[in-house]
């Protein structure tokens, strides 16, 4: 015997999509992954998406500047991180620059003198300065802060 699979009518899942773009912005593709999971034909994925952009229920624009916001005031990520998290979203190069702008240069800066700060004091156990010097990189590569900035900063702290 099958286990059952739910099914959803075109008017059920636009209801459900509409309650999950208003829990939080989505971009296009979260909304079609979605809809594939719930196993809706193209057609109806199709419908469905033009309904939510024509009712304000789903915008790049504003997801993309939520997104860039939000990663950088809760997670610390530099601007190549989410350059790459938008581009894995599939978010156009408009809307990245355009989402860009929602940093503020000085804020920025300020952060990324914190983040090295801190991980500096995490580092203080470490003798190797090579050692050092990489993790440092590393921590803040991974967060997607510039290279140059990265390395200026290592040669300057870890002589």
């Amino acid at each position: 015997m099958e286990p059952k699979v739910k099914t959803y009518t075109v008017d059920e899942a636009r209801d459900k999509l509409e309650n999950y773009c208003i829990y939080q912005d989505r971009c296009h593709k979260e909304v079609r992954d979605k809809l594939y999971t719930m196993r809706m034909i193209p057609a109806a994925i199709e419908q469905i998406t033009i309904h939510l952009i024509e009712e304000k229920y789903l915008n790049e624009e504003r997801f993309a500047r939520s997104f860039a916001r939000g990663k950088f005031k809760s997670k610390k990520w530099g601007k190549s991180r989410i350059i790459r998290e938008l581009r894995s979203r599939e978010i156009s190069k408009p809307n990245i620059d355009l989402a860009l702008k929602e940093i503020n240069e000085e804020d920025y800066l300020a952060t990324f003198e914190a983040l090295v700060e801190k991980r500096m004091g995490q580092l203080t156990s470490e003798k190797n300065k090579f050692k050092k010097k990489k993790k440092l990189a590393d921590y803040l590569l991974y967060r997607g802060w510039p290279t140059h900035w990265i390395y200026e900063k290592a040669s300057e702290l870890i002589p």
